[in-house]
């Protein structure tokens, strides 16, 4: 008998899927895109690859922007696989994720497989037996207008990606590569680094005072008042330290330490007591950006890390669908959510009525319901961590689960109490001081969840601040006053959560595209991480000069924005997509992308203007900092000097700067060891920008002397003649290999030191054995076949990765450090030391990683032949 077959995108969920059909289905997996666009000229087909607009843009610009679709060599086996499924088969379900990629995934399945049997198209959002039945019985046929959306959003990343890239990598640095969101996210970061730049701090002084009452309870209090004048405060002065508030007293130090000592000791009595009552009504459900943002503040997680964990929970049907800009509920999950409120908690704990939540994101898309438990009978947290062994998963269904709760439960209420305090100090000075307390009646949803804050100084809105019992008129006594010492700060760094928040909130991008966006924002070096902060690069300043100055739309976050209301009108059917491709790239009353990449408005840029100027010198000259093949550097007239690659930007100060480009250009010291017998020539011992060496003559304007570093455990003051002459002689010629006679050579290079017969090579121990090892142990080594990578002991052990369960160690390979989880290997970047490096870094470097190998079509690796001997 033929059974129908229904295909998802992933294993995971086909086995979800599998368990709850009986036998007259059969589910089966593509893992994800069976075809792309080509994404290197290597995977343009023969039959194309004379055609100018394959290579250019794997899209035909000329007709109606036509896609060029491949199938992926991951996929090809898949797909001779579910072929050979459908020639038994009934009818085809196709199963993919409800929002647009999910929609266009299915599109491309029915494309490429061409099914002879009737195919419907099956929705769900969460994966239980009750929503797989719903769907089978409620299919619908593929919706045209929601691939052309995904589509042309995959066209127009094309267009922007491919056209921009190669101009950074003529003009910035190669491996860089731009996006339409990317690159706007990479000017958020930028723009804050400015700002932070031209921030310019203020200082003020103010009082803080322990008073107690006649009780002898004790509470502190803040000055508020000098002689009836507000004292100056951070929100009293501009970005320039300047004080805009002409009002408001200005305390310096003395001042602040004088009024302290007239207070103290003193009598302040109250003169006013003022009490409201609050109500703090609990958060909406998750959704895509809030998960990600809340995510990151209470657990630690970066964007990729939370989607990789929701994204396990929802194919094993334990959450709703991870992608949605839907903040609604389901009837029946706010009937489950009451249900379990009222049992847990008791009714008083239950919000009057169901809350419902209107959706205020921008640009909002697919009608998804919100994250939330799956099914009409929620697991427990502690059931779900019986059943999952990734810890990420079990600490994001814990934080899904409470904030769902939450969001159905009573609000908080209580009450904020100010009280003034005033009298006059023995010198005659009228001080008014004031305090605040704050008491929560009922905690409401803040039983159950509390929001995480960007601001680590921020105050929990579940903390209770309590003041003594006070009525107006009750004598207190200053009993101990400080003097307290501000400074304006400049505005903070983006984190992870604060950017896909702001993203979010401009309409740039969709939150199933944030994770990604993060993680290539790093893994391209445009920034980098300290504790959570995201600080810009010199690359990064670079980049958004040259897109700023000459493709300045295609970074105006307005423009952006407004290619997802294009994006959303196409899904809607208002909008066609070959017309709108065609406006962007060719034009529509101001120039198109053709135009802006051409050669003639590509041979405008000056490369001077991308540079970040540090300032002027004294003498006038101006300091610049530079993106370089190498890393960042200083440029002052003829100067070059490197950029620490851990100094922040707004750290890099004119002084900073001129100081490392002075020691750059000083002469090396230099210490005469003797004269070479063979040459007659003087042998110098230096010490440069790059360690101490040896050198063999003086050398001259058109001669380059013969240098060697020295080892590793030399020192230059106690090096011999014989030493420098011995170190002069490498790569040192050990001898002649007595069967092949090819000459053994020993050297020191990039990874350490080696022996070289021929095209063979073998590691050494120590650069000591270069000088050292004698012909017959080099023909030993060469005698044994060589070792395979890997074969060194890990230099560390992390443990487990949170996503692959596998063993994560640093080791030293041929192209140097890197992590491995024993299927993936990715280097080390510049700012990471394997003294350093936690279990959390490796594992977001592996995750960038990955996601880079699935980006590729190179996801899940073929596993390695055996190597013959």
């Amino acid at each position: 008998m033929a059974k129908a077959l229904l295909i998802v995108e992933s294993p995971t969920k086909a086995r979800t899927i599998k368990a709850f059909l009986g036998p007259e289905y059969q589910v089966e997996s593509s893992v994800g895109h069976v075809r792309d666009l080509p994404g290197s000229q290597k995977d343009i087909p023969k039959s194309h690859r004379e055609k100018q607009w394959a290579k250019d843009w794997g899209i035909n610009v000329e007709d109606d922007f036509q896609p060029l679709y491949v199938v992926s060599a991951k996929a090809r086996k898949i797909i001779s696989e579910l072929k050979g499924k459908l020639r038994d088969a009934s009818q085809l379900f196709l199963a993919t994720d409800e929002d647009r990629e999910g929609e266009a995934i299915a599109w491309h399945l029915k494309e490429v497989l061409n099914p002879q049997i009737p195919v419907r198209r099956m929705v769900f959002h969460e994966i239980t037996r009750e929503a797989i039945q719903a769907a089978l019985e409620n299919p619908r046929d593929i919706n045209q207008d929601l691939v052309d959306a995904q589509e042309a959003r995959r066209a127009l990343d094309r267009l922007v990606g491919w056209g921009l890239s190669p101009v950074l990598w003529a003009k910035v640095k190669t491996g860089l590569s731009a996006g339409r969101v990317q690159s706007v996210a990479v000017r958020m970061v930028v723009q804050r680094e400015r700002e932070r730049m031209a921030h310019r701090s203020a200082e003020w002084w103010d009082l803080e005072g322990v008073f107690a009452t006649r009780s002898d309870e004790s509470f502190t209090a803040r000055l508020s008042a000098i002689d009836g004048t507000a004292p100056a405060s951070g929100k009293d002065f501009n970005s320039q330290g300047e004080l805009t508030n002409q009002r408001a007293v200005l305390l310096d130090q003395a001042r602040a330490v004088a009024l302290a000592g007239e207070a103290e000791g003193g009598s302040f009595p109250v003169r006013s007591v003022e009490s409201k009552p609050y109500t703090r009504n609990p958060y909406p459900p998750f959704r895509t950006s809030t998960l990600q943002q809340e995510a990151s503040r209470k657990r630690r997680f970066n964007a990729a890390r939370t989607m990789r964990a929701a994204q396990g929970l929802y194919e094993s049907g334990y959450i709703t669908y991870m992608r949605t800009d839907s903040t609604s509920l389901a009837q029946s999950a706010v009937d489950q959510a009451r249900r379990i409120i009222r049992e847990r908690f008791g009714s008083e704990y239950l919000s009057a009525k169901p809350r419902r939540y209107a959706g205020k994101v921008k640009n909002a898309q697919e009608a998804h319901e919100a994250i939330r438990p799956a099914g009409d009978s929620w697991r427990d947290p502690k059931q779900v961590a019986a059943e999952v062994s990734d810890q990420d998963q079990r600490a994001l269904y814990e934080l899904i689960w409470n904030r769902t709760l939450a969001s159905q439960m009573a609000p908080a209420r209580g009450s904020i109490t100010k009280v003034v305090l005033g009298g006059k100090t023995d010198a005659g000075t009228e001080l008014e001081f004031a305090a605040s307390g704050k008491t929560i009646a009922f905690p409401g949803f803040l039983r159950v969840y509390v929001a995480g804050s960007d601001d680590p100084e921020a105050e929990l809105e579940d903390r209770e601040r309590l003041l003594p019992d006070l009525t107006e008129g009750d004598p207190t006594t200053a009993r101990e006053v400080n003097a307290k010492h501000h400074q304006t700060k400049p505005p903070a760094r983006f984190t992870e959560a604060s950017l896909v928040k702001e993203l979010e909130e401009r309409g740039i991008g969709r939150p199933s595209t944030y994770a990604s966006i993060m993680s290539r924002i790093i893994e391209r070096e445009y920034v980098w991480k300290k504790g959570s902060a995201l600080i810009p690069s010199i690359t990064a300043f670079t980049t958004v000069s040259l897109l700023e100055n000459y493709f300045e739309e295609l970074v105006d976050f307005g423009f952006t924005a407004r290619m997802e209301d294009d994006l959303d009108r196409i899904a809607r059917g208002e909008q066609e997509r070959a017309p709108w491709l065609r406006s962007f790239f060719y034009g529509n009353g101001s120039p198109g992308l053709q135009k802006m990449i051409s050669p003639d408005n590509i041979g405008l840029i000056d490369f001077e203007k991308l540079n970040l100027h540090i300032g002027d010198d004294e003498q006038g000259r101006s300091v610049y900092a530079r993106a370089g093949r190498y890393g960042p550097y200083l440029i002052r007239g003829e100067s070059r000097a490197s950029i620490p690659p851990d100094l922040p930007p707004d750290e890099l100060t004119l002084e900073q700067a001129a100081a490392l480009l002075e020691a750059a250009s000083e002469p090396p010291e230099q210490k005469i060891l003797g004269t070479d017998p063979d040459s007659g020539l003087v042998v110098l011992g230096l010490t440069g920008r790059y360690g101490p060496y040896v050198q063999l003559g003086e050398g001259g304007a058109k001669s380059k002397p013969k240098r060697a570093s020295l080892f590793k455990d030399m020192e230059l003051d106690a090096l011999s003649l014989d030493d420098a002459l011995r170190l002069l002689s490498i790569p040192r010629e050990v001898g002649r290999h007595p069967d092949t006679g090819r000459a053994i050579v020993a050297s020191n290079g990039r990874y350490g030191p080696y022996l070289k017969m021929g095209s063979e090579t073998r590691n050494l121990d120590s650069e000591r054995q270069i000088l050292e090892i004698t012909l017959e142990e080099a023909t030993a080594k060469f005698n044994q076949p060589k070792p395979g990578r890997g074969s060194a002991p890990p230099l560390k052990e992390l443990g487990d990765d949170p996503e692959s369960g596998g063993a994560v160690t640093v080791k030293d390979g041929r192209y140097g450090l890197y992590v491995s989880d024993g299927v993936v290997n990715t280097s080390l970047r510049k700012n990471d030391t394997v003294e350093g490096l936690t279990l959390e870094r490796a594992a977001e470097l592996l995750a960038a990683r990955r996601q880079k190998l699935k980006d590729d079509g190179k996801w899940p690796p073929k596993p390695r032949s055996p190597r013959k001997r």
